[in-house]
């Protein structure tokens, strides 16, 4: 494995993030979310879906995102109109789990999007659900893009058929607050099941701070003399898929708990750019894409 120290490249994955997202989150909002781009083709154009998983200590939310018409006539247009749809998942209202919305977008193609939250069950205090639920978004009688397990019930439910062509995960962004460990899971091989990453810190003992980042029990990465080494990258195989992993704790070591986040970058694919940082990261070489901001609370 390649392992070397300094900080993350301009042009890395880490530089790639900051376009995709301003700032994460603030401790003043103290919520776990999840963010999860998806491309699919919508309304006969390909188009951005985001999802956006939040939880705060009321309810969980679930706000979904579709982008205008992605191409370069209008790309300008595109970027300042965006269609969304929001769900309320309160405890207190159980009839708001399941629904459908329909949304009317560009010159006015309908998308509809339906939802069967109410058995979703979820792992940890991670606010994307793990299983039992689908959202379904229909686009020309077609499930453009399905999330959840609930695949039979997402079907018969829509009575729309499935795409002839799949939408595609590039890129998950989460905000997780924890003491010691913090965990999520990932899917770097669309055919391929999804993985359990943990990362764990030692950095708050009387010992030498060290770091551990595992995949599914498995340790991949093991950083000593963390004080030291607070950034850095190295290259691991997951479901014979090369994954670069970056991590920038500076912050856990030298900032008071909550005013500031690690940072921690996995990306699938060899980047297009030779496997270094001073390759080219156009979206049309990239894979997939986790960034993980881990909050550290006391």
């Amino acid at each position: 494995m390649a392992h070397d120290r300094g900080s993350l490249a301009a042009n890395s994955p880490a530089a790639f993030g900051q376009k995709l997202c301003k700032d994460p989150t603030t401790n003043k909002t103290a919520q776990a979310t999840v963010t999860c781009v998806y491309r699919a083709r919508i309304a006969g154009f390909w188009r951005n879906v985001t999802a956006l998983w939040g939880k705060n200590l009321m309810n969980n939310t679930l706000s979904l995102s579709i982008d205008a018409v992605d191409n370069a006539a209008t790309a300008a247009a595109a970027a300042a109109v965006v269609y969304t749809c929001k769900i309320d998942l309160k405890p207190w209202h159980f009839w708001t789990k399941k629904g459908s919305k329909a949304i009317e977008i560009d010159d006015g193609s309908i998308v509809d999007v339906h939802w069967n939250l109410r058995s979703a069950r979820f792992s940890g205090s991670c606010p994307e659900p793990c299983s039992d639920y689908y959202v379904a978004i229909v686009s020309d009688d077609e499930v453009v893009l399905l999330l959840g397990d609930y695949k039979k019930k997402a079907y018969k439910r829509t009575k729309a058929s499935p795409t002839l062509v799949d939408a595609k995960l590039y890129y998950k962004k989460e905000n997780l607050f924890g003491k010691r460990s913090f965990s999520t899971r990932a899917r770097f091989n669309g055919r391929k099941p999804e993985h359990e990453i943990v990362v764990e810190s030692s950095a708050w003992g009387p010992n030498d701070p060290e770091m551990w980042i595992s995949v599914d029990g498995a340790v991949v990465v093991h950083v000593t003399n963390l004080q030291w080494k607070f950034r850095g990258n190295e290259t691991v195989v997951v479901d014979e898929e090369t994954v670069r992993v970056f991590w920038d704790v500076h912050a856990w070591l030298f900032c008071a708990p909550g005013t500031s986040y690690g940072l921690f970058i996995f990306r699938s694919g060899d980047g297009g750019g030779g496997g270094g940082d001073g390759g080219g990261w156009e979206e049309d070489s990239l894979g997939f894409c986790l960034y993980l901001y881990a909050w550290r609370i006391e």
